[in-house]
């Protein structure tokens, strides 16, 4: 066995003194000028920063062995980030240049699954340095009948599930698409390096001071970006929203084939918002309400998102949600989560053709009379029931 270098970052424990003074530092994401200073959301950014520091612990140092890999979630119900999609279950697995993989199990029952390998991290902070090399959907994956499969992943071309990698390779991303959160059920994967020995090594002081580098950089560079975007969102007219059709998603590690739709909402308690659009011919599609700190309003217990299963159409085809902070009897209601101002996003996979999607604030005295008489209701009971269901499926999916 090599003989460990004995770094002097771990030695002299320099690498966690400087991990922790970053830590101390990202206390200006929560404290800003530019963020409100409720209690509310002064323990909401707080909540935050442990959340992002906990996925960043996955990505960075807990789950970044390239050579014993194991999928971790990135992120999580537990530890949103980056505006998140309540939709989706994201796994993540580190990748090393020129070392071959195999990534089995069984495919599941999600509307979606997309299986990406990256070059970058997004612990630098920087959208221009991350890049795809590769990627592989549901409607390509080869499965038995009963779902199996084995995909490889770099090494020479060969028949059947392959991906292509690079020396620059650094990680696999799995998406998991749910429509049906009740039924659909998440994938079985295994992860290995063709040719690993074990039991596992020790670990190094060299790769161990890597690993923190890079989690202080997560905090850093990547904590600064994803609150500049969110703020940048923010400060378009309110109730607005912009849609980036997807020809250069999936080479900057997005979702391949996917429509974002990203602005803001503005809404406060004798308010409502409208949000009126026809869905296009596509995949999935998925509307949600995300806070200032880029992370997804709670939504368990909460209806802060609709998909194309979930969310219930209006007899001429149209979708009408409503952002309202109480329950208005809308069908498709959005619920800010007290929030009065957050960000948007709308999401289209695979859509034939942008969405032309409205926004309107309207008195929330004059909501019903600014709404189709055919916009589906629903009562206090079958509310409840439906909070229920959800809380209880998003719960067993990230269980599983």
């Amino acid at each position: 066995m090599e003989q460990d270098p004995r770094d002097a970052r771990i030695m002299s424990g320099e690498a966690w003194e400087a991990l922790c003074e970053t830590l101390l530092k990202a206390s200006e994401r929560v404290m800003g000028d530019a963020l409100p200073d409720t209690p509310r959301h002064r323990s909401e950014g707080f909540r935050y920063l442990t959340r992002f520091l906990a996925a960043g612990i996955v990505s960075c140092v807990s789950h970044n062995d390239p050579d014993y890999p194991v999928f971790g979630r990135m992120i999580d119900y537990t530890m949103p980030w980056g505006l998140d999609n309540p939709d989706c279950l994201y796994l993540y697995a580190p990748l090393r240049g020129g070392a071959a993989y195999c990534v089995s199990g069984k495919r599941g029952t999600a509307k979606h699954i997309d299986l990406q390998v990256n070059f970058g991290h997004y612990a630098n902070g920087d959208i221009s340095s991350w890049g795809t090399i590769a990627s592989m959907d549901g409607t390509d994956l080869e499965t038995d009948a009963e779902g199996h499969f084995e995909l490889r992943i770099g090494g020479e071309e060969s028949a059947g599930n392959w991906l292509a990698s690079r020396d620059d390779a650094e990680f696999l991303l799995v998406r998991q698409y749910f429509e049906d959160w009740e039924g659909e059920r998440p994938a079985d994967l295994l992860i290995e390096r063709i040719g690993a020995e074990y039991p596992m090594p020790a670990p190094r002081s060299d790769e161990m001071a890597r690993r923190l580098e890079k989690l202080q950089s997560w905090l850093e560079k990547g904590g600064t970006l994803w609150e500049k975007m969110s703020q940048g969102f923010l400060s378009m007219p309110p109730n607005s929203l912009i849609i980036h059709m997807p020809e250069a998603a999936g080479e900057r590690s997005g979702m391949r084939g996917l429509a974002y739709g990203m602005g803001n909402f503005s809404c406060g308690a004798d308010e409502a918002v409208i949000i009126e659009f026809r869905p296009p011919s596509c995949l999935h599609w998925g509307v949600a309400l995300a806070n200032v700190y880029w992370e997804c309003v709670e939504y368990a217990t909460r209806q802060s998102s609709l998909n194309r299963a979930q969310a219930k159409l209006s007899d001429d085809g149209m979708i009408r949600m409503v952002i309202a902070h109480h329950d208005p009897g809308v069908a498709n209601w959005l619920d800010p989560g007290h929030n009065v101002e957050g960000t948007l996003t709308a999401r289209f996979l695979q859509a034939d053709a942008a969405p032309e999607i409205r926004l309107e604030k309207v008195p929330l005295a004059d909501l019903h009379a600014s709404l189709p008489r055919d916009v589906p209701r629903i009562d206090a009971e079958a509310r409840a029931q439906a909070l229920e269901r959800r809380r209880r499926a998003v719960l067993r999916r990230f269980r599983e």
